[in-house]
């Protein structure tokens, strides 16, 4: 079997026989010396499409680095696609695709570049790049542009395109309707849609719940650092 598809069947396994792609309890997080999650509890299952909604500084996109291992946790449990992220936060990150609020893109690269190291920095297959970069109507003449030369909404599809190409088992995008315009906002959700059914499960931070909860299997407002409600919409 292919050294690739050989570990992320293993993560599969991982994911299947730990329960949930996300499982925090009781976490506390600090920015400086505020505390951005107070006691926050959390669980996505595998395929899922959960949606964190609420004012600005609620501690969404806290929720989202502290999955990515980007933010450590002070207390509580963080177990990610079955790894305990408090214990070591690199333990998982080439296996789920993080898109925040700047695209991480490299400005000097091109299009296809960007896209091609993304994948090789998840050990994914390079065939995956060509389809991604179709999807996200990054062929043609824009393939072999620098993403310096690029609008924010085009950097935006880039950034998405490496996600898709990577083909991992979690996705965590904060605003990720942002700086899009409507085909590419309907682009997201079918994207989002088309994952799930695959068994990735997704975690969205968003403030157009309007738009992000057609997507959703739940929708969670944050508030003080805490889960305030949960719905369930579909």
């Amino acid at each position: 079997m292919d050294p690739h598809l050989r570990v992320r069947a293993a993560i599969q396994e991982a994911l299947v026989e730990s329960g949930p792609a996300i499982h925090m309890s009781g976490v506390v997080a600090l920015l400086g010396t505020f505390p951005a999650l107070s006691g926050f509890d959390l669980s996505v299952g595998r395929g899922e499409v959960c949606v964190l909604s609420g004012p600005n500084g609620a501690g969404k996109t806290t929720v989202l680095r502290v999955a990515a291992g980007l933010v450590p946790a002070i207390r509580g449990t963080v177990h990610v696609l079955g790894s305990d992220v408090r214990a070591d936060r690199r333990s998982v990150r080439r296996y789920l695709g993080y898109l925040g609020h700047a695209t991480g893109l490299y400005a000097d690269l091109t299009v296809e570049q960007n896209v091609r190291f993304a994948v090789k920095a998840a050990g994914s297959q390079f065939d995956s790049i060509d389809p991604a970069l179709t999807r996200l109507g990054l062929d043609g003449r824009l393939r072999s542009l620098r993403v310096a030369y690029l609008s924010a909404g085009q950097r935006r599809r880039v950034a998405l395109a490496s996600l898709v190409a990577r083909d991992v088992p979690l996705w965590l995008l904060d605003e990720p309707h942002a700086a899009l315009d409507p085909e590419g906002r309907d682009l997201i959700d079918e994207l989002v849609r088309e994952a799930a059914e695959r068994g990735t499960s997704v975690l969205v931070a968003s403030h157009d719940l309007e738009r992000a909860g057609r997507i959703a299997d739940r929708v969670l407002t944050v508030q003080g650092g805490r889960v305030a409600e949960a719905d369930h919409v579909a």
